[in-house]
């Protein structure tokens, strides 16, 4: 439980840089005057993504972003500080992932603290029914629906200083997984964005690098460095089987690699430095986890009294003896049933430490399959424990309150 609150606390806390972020892509203007004596502040930003689970494609269009320096400040107040996207700009988020950056420009802002930001998203309307969409894997482009984000904009509080004749870089993570939502059987779709923003440093350093066998490109697989079992960066392996976890804090990681059919495997202690890349292997000698059984947790997350729309998520943890606990999968549930299914492996996860040499062992856990389910709803966390070990687990009921 704590390590997803951890995860949510830390999203909120980069999250400020993301509306100096988005103010980057269009030229600015606003309710906080225009004299030209006033001192500015350069800010630049790359967009870049998270993979997505279970769809093809995923679309947004960004319109405008308001900011304002007061957290209070409404939508008719004065004080906001808007940039119009002029056209709107529409990016396909899963052409961003594995280490690939969309350079979204620069552009000058006031001074001074900002405390609050509104990122306006472009309807769905008859012109461009398709503005915001999803395309299931196997499926057709689906429109998202985003209400919240079309009308008063998905509001986030931030804390940022813009400073006199400097640059603030960064990158803009959009984690396309946990930000679509399934709603219902209907082939619906809700958009709830999940942004998180780190500075941007040399390509030289602060990413870790490696490979896993070209048999692992193709599915499901994923690659993520992650923090007290928190992913901070996470990736796909592109054709050659390379993956690239940037950009990165300075800091050390547990490096986790999930594939359909194969046990979970850990690298501990990787670190990450502001002088050079981390590589972890060679395409000579590929990360390739044992193969698993692959069973299926499912079950449904209830709220009473029950809401127009189930919001919770639920991750899936995965404890090593002797640590570290990592994450193993993870969404959110069904907006109208509050479902949700994970495949995971029935046997035991391997483990190796950094080093030159990255040898794989077997961990001793007994039961192999045990995982702790955490689901988070506004701010209440409920976890239960379940052993697919030797059969699927379908009857899972988390229940909030």
């Amino acid at each position: 439980m704590a390590n997803f609150l951890m995860k949510l606390r830390y999203r909120k806390a980069i999250a400020s840089a993301f509306a100096a972020a988005s103010l980057l892509a269009g030229c600015g203007g606003g309710g906080g005057g225009d004299s030209p004596a006033m001192p500015t502040g350069t800010l630049r930003l790359a967009l870049t993504d998270m993979p997505a689970c279970g769809y093809d494609a995923v679309n947004v269009t960004i319109e405008k972003v308001r900011v304002h320096q007061s957290d209070g400040a409404g939508d008719s107040a004065s004080g906001w500080s808007e940039v119009v996207l002029e056209p709107a700009k529409r990016v396909e988020l899963l052409t961003l992932t594995n280490g690939v950056l969309e350079e979204l420009g620069q552009t000058p802002l006031p001074t001074g603290k900002y405390t609050q930001m509104r990122l306006v998203l472009a309807a769905n309307d008859a012109t461009t029914p398709l503005a915001n969409s999803v395309t299931p894997t196997g499926g057709t482009e689906t429109a998202l629906a985003t209400p919240s984000a079309v009308q008063s904009g998905l509001k986030i509080n931030i804390d940022i200083d813009v400073t006199a004749d400097k640059v603030a870089d960064f990158v803009l993570d959009f984690d396309a997984c946990r930000s679509v939502v399934k709603a219902g059987g209907s082939g619906r779709y809700n958009l709830k964005p999940v942004v998180s923003v780190i500075p941007r440093l040399s390509d030289a350093a602060n990413r870790i690098v490696g490979y896993v066998p070209l048999g692992l490109v193709a599915g499901t697989t994923g690659v993520s460095a992650q923090t007290d079992g928190v992913p901070v960066k996470s990736t796909t392996p592109d054709a050659t089987g390379k993956f690239v976890l940037s950009p990165l804090p300075e800091g050390g990681y547990d490096v986790v690699i999930s594939a359909d059919g194969r046990r979970t495997a850990s690298i501990t202690g990787v670190p990450v430095t502001s002088t050079e890349n981390t590589v972890l292997n060679s395409d000579a000698t590929p990360i390739d986890p044992p193969a698993a059984t692959m069973r299926t947790a499912s079950g449904t997350v209830t709220i009473t009294p029950t809401p127009s729309s189930i919001d919770a998520v639920v991750v899936v943890h995965k404890a090593y003896t002797g640590g570290p606990t990592v994450e193993v999968a993870g969404g959110p549930v069904d907006a109208v049933t509050g479902s949700f299914s994970y495949t995971l492996p029935a046997e035991a996860p391997v483990k190796a430490p950094y080093g030159a040499a990255l040898t794989f062992a077997e961990d001793g856990a007994s039961p192999a399959g045990v995982y702790t389910l955490v689901a988070t709803s506004g701010t209440a966390t409920k976890s239960a424990d379940i052993d697919v070990t030797t059969a699927d687990k379908t009857d899972v009921v988390i229940a909030f309150p």
